[in-house]
């Protein structure tokens, strides 16, 4: 902070990256569930109606287990994969992240699987959260501002995660455009 009132942000210099959510952003169609259990029954949810049937099972006490998303099955093109592809052509792979809530092992299956469909970017630029909440997305581009990023882009299909990570940054002084990702 300057005497004469002019604020200076961490960095002047603009940083930018974009950062999109895997499942029913990049990729819809894709043969992952989640298992719930509950008093020995056992439901099977497909990826797809996860944000919407996720917090009703969680509400009801099931407990869930992910692990069928540590591989990438089926899918095919989804809404913002051709959005991704243009920011690389644009600006080049370094800054394009991935952010989902599978687990971090799950990384190599969606770089593969991004590969397969002409996107290559690096490793460390895929987040395996292995947690489901906004608040985790969130945390993740906090982390992001501390290294320097102050021009950022979010797109998910779950309104909660937006309405998170859109809070978060709404307190930071970045350019941000955090949007929710339709199917049409």
């Amino acid at each position: 902070y300057m005497g004469n009132g002019v604020k200076f942000s961490k960095s002047t210099k603009p940083k930018g990256m974009s950062t999109f959510d895997f499942d029913e952003t990049l990729i819809i169609d894709g043969e992952n569930f989640v298992t719930a259990t509950k008093d020995g029954k056992t439901v099977k949810i497909p990826s797809d109606k996860w944000p919407i049937d996720g917090p009703r099972y969680s509400e009801e006490g099931w407990s869930f287990d992910f692990s069928d998303f540590v591989n990438v099955r089926g899918g095919v093109e989804g809404p913002l994969l051709q959005k991704m592809k243009n920011q690389i052509a644009k600006y080049g792979n370094k800054n394009v992240f991935v952010l989902t809530a599978r687990m971090q092992d799950a990384a190599k299956p969606i770089q593969e699987w991004l590969k397969s469909k002409g996107i290559d970017i690096p490793l460390k630029n895929i987040t395996g959260l292995g947690n489901s909440t906004g608040d985790a997305k969130a945390a993740w581009f906090l982390e992001k501002y501390e290294q320097g990023y102050n021009d950022m882009y979010f797109v998910d299909d779950a309104l909660p995660n937006v309405k998170a990570v859109k809070k978060a940054l709404s307190q930071l002084d970045v350019k941000s455009d955090v949007q929710q990702a339709l199917a049409s």
